[in-house]
């Protein structure tokens, strides 16, 4: 049997990461033409790969930077509740510096153990990992035969999944290492969990 191996995507870049807007609500902005050449030159990048799903989650930006992988490999994308991007409550659509720094100090809390921190009207750590959680399990249920999978998802929600999902990886490592637009991290299945052998252009192994 082969292993199963689950390739995590951050979206392309879309208009609101061009103006630094804060956008986590659905179905939120849509890709760039830059985002739109990320996602055709990751999907050649994946070409090669035994993909056997490619899964994005309700937001536009995630389904669009998904279509050229699927269409790649004759498939189609499957759409998943429960991986979107981390709900910001007060923060959405703001684009000051400060309000990033107060974003960030939210998500450093979550990986220094505090998951129940959450800005007003938005999720806590705890919350998200709830969901997307719920998600990647399906995912391995449906895959148990091996292969790569591909999953478009979103940058702060998808790092710290990898914590929870990974044994290997931790928040202090998982924290301060944003992941760019189209940036990927590869899961492969170990036992019951999962391990990283790869964050961005950081080989874990």
């Amino acid at each position: 049997m082969t292993s199963l191996r689950l390739v995590l995507v951050r979206h392309g870049q879309t208009t609101a990461n061009a103006l630094g807007v804060l956008d986590t609500r659905l179905p939120g902005h849509p890709l760039t033409e830059l985002g739109h050449q990320q996602a055709a030159d990751l999907a050649q990048r994946l070409a090669g790969e035994p993909v056997v799903g490619v899964y994005a989650s309700r937001a536009l930006r995630a389904r669009q930077t998904a279509q050229p992988i699927a269409a790649r490999h004759q498939m189609a994308t499957q759409v998943l509740d429960g991986v979107h991007e981390v709900f910001i409550g007060d923060l959405e659509g703001c684009q000051a510096p400060e309000d990033h720094r107060t974003l960030h100090e939210m998500y450093h809390a979550w990986h220094s153990g505090d998951l129940e921190a959450a800005r007003p009207g938005g999720e806590s750590g705890k919350q998200v990992l709830d969901r997307y959680l719920a998600d990647v399990a399906a995912i391995r249920c449906a895959h148990r035969s091996g292969g790569t999978v591909v999953l478009v998802s979103h940058g702060a929600a998808t790092r710290l999944t990898v914590v929870a999902l990974a044994a290997n990886v931790d928040g202090a490592l998982a924290g301060p290492r944003l992941l760019p637009n189209a940036a990927t991290v590869l899961l492969e299945a170990d036992g019951a969990g999962w391990r990283c052998l790869r964050w961005d252009d950081i080989e874990l192994g």
